[in-house]
């Protein structure tokens, strides 16, 4: 093997060192919904899709049955792209992924994001059969169901845009198990129902459920608090009280104390 072709395999394997290590700077991106990933028919939504500062092209696609179809791409050295559906109705409610360029290679893709749209069918009831103020550590059960539409999944939401676990239909109902709560379990709720063959296609949300989850031990941290206020009050009371009558002893000797004293009289001499 000649020097020269010593040195080629240097530059070969150095390049590709440096490929690598182009690739491990990219991170993945991070994909999200502002203000909310559950959008109510004809609402706009945000979509953001967080990269690098030296990254000059983001794209956002939309995930089909077998290959993304691409949205819109954004050009422009930033660390994070901004998307905006001004419409939200079923054809833009889907699965969506983004990526972003940096230097000549493309980052990997994104999580999926699932945007849906709301208010396609009539709102369905949400209820408890228990109380909905609750104590830290118990569990409080939640129905979700529509007597005149056969939905066959439920969604439950809270304060914020947050989905929990959906649940599936049993007799024209979702039924949701919470717990064991805690204080922040306490917010509004409201729920969905949709179908399983157009998952991203939801119902109008129910009427809000308002849960409460009573913080006892900051009751019993106030209690305990105002008993030890009392007692030191009491105790304070009783110390003024031994104080002042001490005080009014020595101020006024007894009248037997008194006969004891010498009598001074004064006697005027004549000049």
């Amino acid at each position: 093997m000649t020097p020269r072709d010593i040195t080629l395999i240097c530059l070969v394997l150095c390049l590709g060192m440096k490929i690598q290590a182009q690739e491990e700077d990219s991170p993945i991106p991070i994909i999200s919904a502002v203000p909310s990933s559950v959008i109510p028919l004809n609402e706009s939504v945000k979509i953001l899709c967080q990269g690098t500062p030296q990254s000059f092209l983001y794209q956002l696609e939309i995930l089909g049955n077998s290959t993304n179809k691409m949205v819109e791409e954004k050009y422009g050295f930033q660390k994070e792209a901004e998307f905006i559906i001004n419409h939200m109705d079923t054809k833009t409610a889907g699965r969506y992924q983004c990526r972003y360029r940096k230097a000549y290679r493309w980052s990997k893709y994104s999580e999926a994001l699932q945007l849906v749209v709301t208010g396609l069918y009539d709102k369905p009831f949400l209820s408890t059969d228990q109380d909905s103020k609750v104590i830290p550590g118990e569990n409080i059960s939640l129905q979700c169901g529509s007597p005149h539409t056969p939905f066959d999944r439920f969604s439950l939401t809270t304060e914020g845009g947050a989905t929990l676990p959906q649940h599936q239909d049993e007799g024209h109902q979702g039924n949701f198990t919470l717990g064991p709560v805690t204080p922040g379990f306490s917010g509004n709720y409201r729920c969905y129902g949709w179908y399983s063959d157009n998952p991203y296609v939801w119902s109008a949300p129910s009427d809000t459920l308002k849960l409460v989850v009573k913080d006892t031990m900051n009751q019993d941290y106030k209690l305990e608090n105002l008993i030890r206020v009392g007692v030191a009050g009491l105790v304070l009371v009783a110390l003024l009280a031994i104080l002042a009558e001490n005080w009014h002893s020595y101020k006024l000797p007894h009248k037997e104390d008194r006969q004891d004293l010498p009598e001074w009289s004064y006697d005027k001499q004549k000049m």
